[in-house]
């Protein structure tokens, strides 16, 4: 269509279906609160790690809480290696979290509302150039995979605070989240080679 040629007005039905898609504004609205909620989650457990760090307690009880660490018989608390470790894996699980919202806010309004004309944007994310229900669909796979290997992680660190049957059950979980992102991909390629091949003919 040239340019300087006007769009096609609609018929009133179909014009209100494709409208339609402005019900979604509310929802990615709404992710970007839970972002912010995120955000102050973040900081929260920043400050009480920094403050356990220089010797308090209340700090140091509440990392213990959230982390899930269990004390010792004597019910001794200390800030040592693998407490740490929990707590900083929290806070990577929080940012990964985080990403995977602007994935789904930025790509999902882009691809499933409205165009942002981000195009020549100096800040435009790299994948956002080129993203569509597929590519989208195929990032939050893996970005959900580096969610679980963290959860998962984490059981491992504090593996002497759990039983076996959480350790097999977490592990199982990720396994099956991997499978999912591989047959995700692997059925986007298919796809992706057969439209490419009836393209050429």
């Amino acid at each position: 269509m040239p340019p300087d040629t006007p769009p096609r007005k609609l018929r009133p039905l179909p014009n209100l279906i494709f409208a339609s898609r402005w019900l979604q504004l509310p929802l990615y609205l709404g992710l970007i609160v839970a972002q912010g909620v995120y955000v102050f989650h973040f900081w929260v457990e920043l400050v009480h790690l920094v403050e356990a760090a220089f010797g308090d307690q209340q700090a140091l009880q509440q990392l213990v809480k959230s982390a899930g660490y269990v004390v010792g018989a004597d019910g001794a608390i200390a800030f040592n290696e693998t407490l740490i470790m929990l707590v900083v894996l929290g806070l990577i699980d929080v940012v990964m979290i985080s990403n995977l919202l602007i994935m789904v806010i930025i790509g999902g309004y882009e691809t499933f509302v409205s165009r942002m004309d981000l195009e020549g944007h100096p800040d435009q994310p790299e994948w956002l150039s080129h993203v569509n229900a597929s590519v989208l669909k195929v990032k939050l796979g893996t970005a959900i995979i580096g969610i679980s290997s963290i959860h998962l992680l984490k059981t491992f660190i504090n593996a002497a605070n759990l039983d076996e049957k959480t350790l097999m059950w977490q592990t199982l979980i990720h396994m099956a989240f991997l499978l999912s992102a591989m047959a995700i991909a692997a059925s986007d390629r298919i796809l992706g080679s057969g439209a490419a091949a009836n393209g050429k003919h």
